[in-house]
């Protein structure tokens, strides 16, 4: 490119030349008067003329050179790529009277296009923009979205040495008692059923931030029979499936999510990652844990990005107990009819068959003044409402409300190491510790009875290299509600007689740890993972049973996770 350039500068500069040598030689007209000094004088106009033409010339090349500097500069020409021939600049004009055209000279290279340096566009969705070519993207677009696919693969095994009959996950509240057949043997499962699939959509429209998220596993409800005995055809079940929008300081959401009163690592987040559900392996987590995955709509405001405030309205139950293990109350001999109509006892043949009278609300408060720390509290007011079925003519109803508090932190202490607490208390709010507590009991006469219920889970969490390390205590106590039947007969829960699953308390001790053995961004990773639980539980009535009951469980997993990440936005 040089080289050309050059040389049409410098056979400029030769036809130029020749024509000053040529016009200095030629012979000047005779002058009759005074030959020598005629010569003299057209001898001094010529060299003016000369001088003239060389300063032009000087002025040309300055300019050439320039050019060429421009030129040199730009990127290479790259093997097998189009040239194009560059504009005349309209500022230069006629760098001299006797050049009629300037020189030509290299064309500067297209650019290529690059992830450090991409096209320019009004847009500022990273979606937008073109991904990295030298590396595998790790997320898809669809239009002016980004998808990525989340999830992992877990090959898990557990042993109990109690026959607790429930699979991988805990059913804290019906641990086998020792003078009981399950209470002698032992439990050992594999199960593929943690596995997690689904995919998280992002993008940005006019300044509003939106996320798709899709999340299941594979613990749904079988009707086979021959799971162990030819197929494992485990059965799908969804986790989450909601929308979020956020624009400026305000956040919308819609859809099934963790309930707003699980505790969060940050804000009011509802991703699964800014959610406190603890490192376990047991799917169904820590005893005196607060959750839920249920539908809802939430509003958030992010006063920056250290305080928020929320409110949901999400969807309510009227639980009597009954499921996750936990035993139920016992109703009145009036209102045994309750039962799978208007109050859920784990028993509906339809899951929308009982009615509802409002959502259940829900507020919180997170403050996170850094990344080390996390401080939130949270309250729910739920209400429920019967008629008695005896006598309708008189439309005899009977209401009550409900509510609870929810308070916790999550500090890092120490680089690497965090001290989490998470406390509930309530009256009617029972399901929230995952079942274990009825919300309301009936009286004789019809009216309900908030049961108080609390739980709480206190732990660390240390993070050394590719080690995780974990350790929990959890705990769940619920509250005696004893009712007079207008037969003299007690019911309601923890009276004198009652079943031995009408626990008074639930306790659990569990460590464990998260070793990364392979991590690659563009091919994912491989973790083992091990824990071990030790749970007890206490009935309110003791009777012939022994005073208590205990399992040990021990989890390992071998689980491999889907690589990906979202860009930055």
């Amino acid at each position: 490119m040089k080289a050309k350039t050059f040389g049409n500068m410098i056979c400029s500069a030769v036809f130029l030349a020749a024509s000053l040598w040529g016009q200095t030689t030629a012979p000047s007209p005779a002058n009759s008067q005074d030959p020598n000094s005629q010569n003299m004088d057209a001898l001094k106009a010529q060299l003016a003329e000369q001088q003239k033409q060389i300063d032009q010339l000087k002025l040309a090349l300055a300019d050439q050179m320039k050019l060429i500097e421009r030129a040199t500069k730009a990127a290479p020409v790259l093997p097998g790529e189009d040239t194009l021939a560059l504009p005349r600049d309209k500022a230069l004009g006629d760098v001299a009277s006797n050049t009629p055209i300037i020189p030509s000279i290299a064309p500067a290279a297209k650019p290529a296009l690059s992830s450090a340096q991409p096209p320019s566009s009004s847009s500022s969705n990273p979606c937008d923009s073109a991904p990295d070519t030298n590396a595998v993207p790790p997320y898809l677009r669809f239009g002016s979205v980004c998808i990525t696919p989340v999830g992992f693969v877990d090959a898990t095994f557990v042993w109990r040495d109690k026959n607790a009959a429930s699979g991988i996950g805990s059913n804290f509240g019906s641990v086998p008692y020792n003078n009981v057949v399950n209470g002698n043997l032992s439990e050992t499962r594999f199960s593929v059923q943690n596995s997690r699939l689904g995919l998280r959509v992002d993008g940005d429209w006019k300044g509003t931030h939106f996320i798709g998220y899709n999340e299941f596993d594979f613990l749904g409800t079988s009707g086979g029979t021959n799971l162990n005995t030819t197929n494992g055809g485990v059965v799908p079940r969804l986790r989450l499936f909601w929308l979020d929008a956020r624009h400026g300081g305000w956040e919308f959401l819609a859809g099934q999510s963790w309930s707003m009163l699980t505790p969060n690592r940050f804000g009011i987040s509802p991703l699964p990652q800014d959610i406190f559900y603890s490192q376990v392996m047991d799917v169904n987590y820590m005893a005196g844990l607060t959750w839920t995955r249920q539908p809802g709509f939430r509003v958030v405001y992010h006063a920056g990005e250290k305080l928020a405030f929320g409110l949901a309205a999400e969807e309510p139950d009227q639980y009597i107990g009954g499921s996750s293990g936990g035993s139920s109350i016992v109703l009145p001999a009036a209102y045994t009819a309750l039962s799978g109509t208007q109050l859920d006892g784990g028993n509906f043949t339809n899951p929308y068959a009982g009615p509802q009278l409002t959502p259940d609300i829900i507020a919180k408060i997170a403050i996170d003044p850094s990344s080390r720390f996390h401080a939130e509290v949270a309250g729910v007011l739920s209400t429920f409402k019967i008629i008695n079925p005896a006598n309708l003519t008189l439309q005899q109803t009977n209401t009550m409300t409900g509510g609870g508090i929810q308070a916790g932190f999550n500090v890092e202490v120490l680089p690497g190491f965090r001290l989490i607490t998470t406390n509930f208390w309530g009256d009617g709010e029972g399901r929230y510790l995952f079942g274990q507590a009825p919300d309301v009991a009936v009286n004789a006469n019809g009216s309900l009875n908030g049961l108080h219920a609390g739980g709480t889970v206190d732990g660390f969490e240390a993070r050394m290299g590719r080690l995780l390390l974990f350790a929990y205590y959890g705990g769940i106590y619920v509250g005696r509600d004893v009712v007079v039947d207008t037969t003299g007969k007690l019911v309601g829960y923890g009276y004198t007689g009652s079943s031995n699953g009408q626990n008074r308390a639930i306790q659990e001790g569990t460590f464990g740890f998260n070793q990364t053995m392979w991590a690659n961004p563009r091919y994912g990773a491989i973790n083992l993972i091990g824990q071990y639980e030790y749970l007890t539980r206490e009935p309110w009535y003791i009777g012939t049973s022994p005073k208590a009951t205990h399992d040990n469980t021990i989890f390992f997993d071998v689980r491999y996770t889907l690589p990906g990440s979202m860009p930055k936005f």
